[in-house]
């Protein structure tokens, strides 16, 4: 089973104000364990970063202003994401920025029922508590120190490790071969115990001794 891992950055909050990606971000995973598989871009948004965004990502328009377009990077993207599961932390978030630059462009927008959204299931299994992505780093005790700003992929890795957690896989899933356990399992079962402790016998002369004490022994105890 495979899914992707997603975090964008942007210009700011809405859409409905303009405001475009900055950065995409993605890693995928195999049975919740991460891939080498990533993809990773900063975009050119054509506007301006707002300053609360550059507060959270810290992306200024000269930095952005030579890269590429999301235009230029949509296929590659759409084909990276294709047939996967899609893990995202506020879907609502970034699904609406994701559809408005395939809107943009005139392609075809993502549907939710691929989204698994990990803030819906920490709502649903923490209410009234904090449920953002530090919050929840804190909660499963998940080294964040390095988040000193949002990025989307430093955000990827972390929500990869909280999610794994929400969903109570503690630890990766591993394809081990049951079988050949089994099998070893058997041997070990069948194999004849060895005993590590050297067994002495006594010599004659050391049992007639023997012999000679067990009967004081027993003389004394009487007269007593």
């Amino acid at each position: 089973m495979k899914e992707i891992v997603l975090d964008t950055e942007t210009t700011g909050l809405s859409v409905s104000d303009g405001h475009r990606i900055v950065e995409i971000g993605c890693i995928e995973l195999e049975n919740q364990i991460p891939t080498n598989n990533r993809f990773h871009c900063y975009l050119n948004p054509e506007r301006k970063v707002s300053e609360k965004a550059l507060e959270v990502h810290g992306y200024t328009d000269e930095f952005l202003a030579d890269k590429k377009k999301f235009k230029d990077i949509a296929d590659e993207f759409l084909l990276f994401i294709k047939d996967k599961k899609i893990i995202i932390h506020n879907a609502e978030f970034d699904l609406s920025h994701i559809n408005n630059e395939l809107g943009i462009i005139g392609r075809s927008k993502l549907s939710k029922e691929n989204i698994i959204d990990t803030l819906e299931i920490a709502r649903d299994k923490f209410p009234g508590s904090s449920i953002n992505l530090d919050a929840l780093c804190k909660r499963y005790r998940i080294d964040n120190s390095r988040r000193e700003k949002h990025t989307a992929l430093m955000d990827c890795e972390l929500l990869t490790k909280v999610y794994i957690n929400l969903i109570d896989q503690k630890e990766p899933l591993l394809n081990f071969n049951t079988k050949n356990n089994e099998i070893e399992k058997r041997k070990d079962k069948n194999k004849k115990k060895v005993y590590s402790k050297k067994i002495l016998i006594p010599s004659p002369g050391e049992l007639e001794v023997h012999k000679v004490y067990l009967k004081n022994f027993n003389k004394k105890n009487f007269f007593n």
